[in-house]
C-alpha cells in the first residue's frame, strides 16, 4: 500500500478577489522527489505555505505526514524542513556555527549535533571549509548550507522553493546532484518548486503543473511527455528554403517547425507518420545528412500544457 507524505483535496486559498490556489487535489508518495512546476504567480509558493500551516485554506483539506494542516500545523512544521525565499544563513557566522546554532534550536544534543553537522557538510563537499565565514561564500555554497540547515533535524519531508534560482549553470548542476544524493541517503521526501524544467526532468520522479492556481497535470516526467509533448524530427543538412518550410507547415501531420542554421526541428502529431515530412524535403531538393526521431522533452510538454489552457 502506498504511503503518502502529503495529500490535498480541493485545497483552495483566496486573497480578496484573487484565487491563488484553486481546488488542488494532489498526492505525493513518501520517499519521492516531487517537482511543482508553473510560471511566476501560478500559486506554487502559496501552496507550500498552506501545506506548512503558515496560511489557512479558504476551503478544502490537506494532510502532511498524516497531520491536518488546520489543526496540527505545529506538528507539521516540527517534522518538516523548508528552504523558502530566504536562506536563513547568518553571514557573520562560520558554516559550522550556523548549523550548530540551528541544531541547538532543534534541541539536538551536543554529541549528536557534532556527528550530524559533519555528516551533512561532508555530503555537500563543505566540511573542509566549515570554519569559513558564510558571508564570504558564493551564492551556490550558501544554498548548499541552507539545504543542510533544512535537513539538520532529519525531517521526513523537505520543501524547497526555487532552490537553484539565481545560480549559475555549474552551481545549479552541483546542487541538483547533491539533492539527488541526499534524497537517497536521507530517505527524505522532497517537494520542490522550480522554473528549471531540465532540472525537474533529471531530479524528480513525479511532477505537477500548476497554472493560475489550478493543477492542470500530474504524473511522472515520462507520462507528461507522452500525453502532452509532441514527437519530433531533428533533420540536419542544407537547402531548407523558406518555400520548403512553407510546404512543410502545410502538411496535416506537422504542428510546428523550428529552423536553425543547418538544422530544422519538426514537431508532428502523435498518431502521424514522419515519412511524408522526409519525402517532401527530398523531393524539394534538400540535402539531408541526418534524421533523428525523438520524444519531446519535459520543457516542451510543459509549454504545450500551458498553451492548452
Amino acid at each position: 500500500m502506498t504511503q503518502y507524505a502529503l495529500r490535498t483535496t480541493q485545497l483552495t486559498r483566496d486573497f480578496a478577489s484573487v484565487r491563488a490556489v484553486d481546488n488542488i487535489s494532489l498526492e505525493v508518495a513518501s520517499g519521492t522527489v516531487f517537482g511543482f512546476l508553473g510560471p511566476n504567480g501560478a500559486g506554487k509558493t502559496t501552496t507550500i505555505r498552506l501545506l506548512l500551516g503558515l496560511l489557512e485554506p479558504t476551503s478544502g483539506q490537506a494532510e502532511v505526514l498524516g497531520y491536518n494542516v488546520r489543526s496540527h500545523a505545529d506538528e507539521i512544521r516540527a517534522r518538516c524542513g523548508a528552504l523558502l525565499e530566504h536562506n536563513g544563513i547568518y553571514e557573520r557566522l562560520s558554516a559550522y556555527d550556523n548549523l550548530d546554532f540551528y541544531a541547538k534550536v532543534w534541541h539536538i544534543s551536543a554529541p549528536e549535533r557534532q556527528v550530524r553537522i559533519k555528516e551533512l557538510l561532508t555530503n555537500l563537499d563543505l566540511w573542509e571549509r566549515r570554519d569559513e565565514t558564510a558571508g564570504k561564500w558564493s551564492r551556490g555554497m550558501k544554498q548548499k548550507l541552507a539545504v543542510a540547515r533544512a535537513l539538520l533535524h532529519r525531517p521526513a519531508l523537505v520543501f524547497l522553493d526555487e532552490p537553484t534560482a539565481g545560480l549559475d549553470p555549474i552551481a545549479s548542476a552541483a546542487l541538483r546532484d547533491d539533492l539527488a544524493n541526499l534524497a537517497k541517503s536521507e530517505g527524505v521526501t522532497i517537494f520542490l518548486t522550480t522554473h528549471n524544467l531540465s532540472e525537474a526532468e533529471k531530479l524528480c520522479q513525479q511532477v505537477g503543473v500548476i497554472r493560475q492556481g489550478k493543477l492542470i497535470a500530474s504524473g511522472s516526467p515520462d507520462e507528461l511527455r507522452r500525453t502532452s509533448g509532441k514527437p519530433r524530427l531533428e533533420i540536419s543538412g542544407s537547402g531548407f528554403s523558406e518555400q520548403v518550410l512553407v510546404e512543410l507547415r502545410a502538411l496535416p501531420a506537422v504542428s510546428a517547425i523550428h529552423n536553425e542554421a543547418g538544422q530544422i526541428v519538426v514537431e508532428f502529431h502523435q498518431s502521424a507518420s514522419s515519412a511524408p515530412i522526409v519525402n517532401l524535403l527530398v523531393q524539394a531538393g534538400a540535402q539531408i545528412e541526418e534524421v533523428r526521431k525523438g520524444k519531446a522533452d519535459l520543457e516542451q510538454a510543459f509549454l504545450s500544457l500551458l498553451e492548452q489552457e
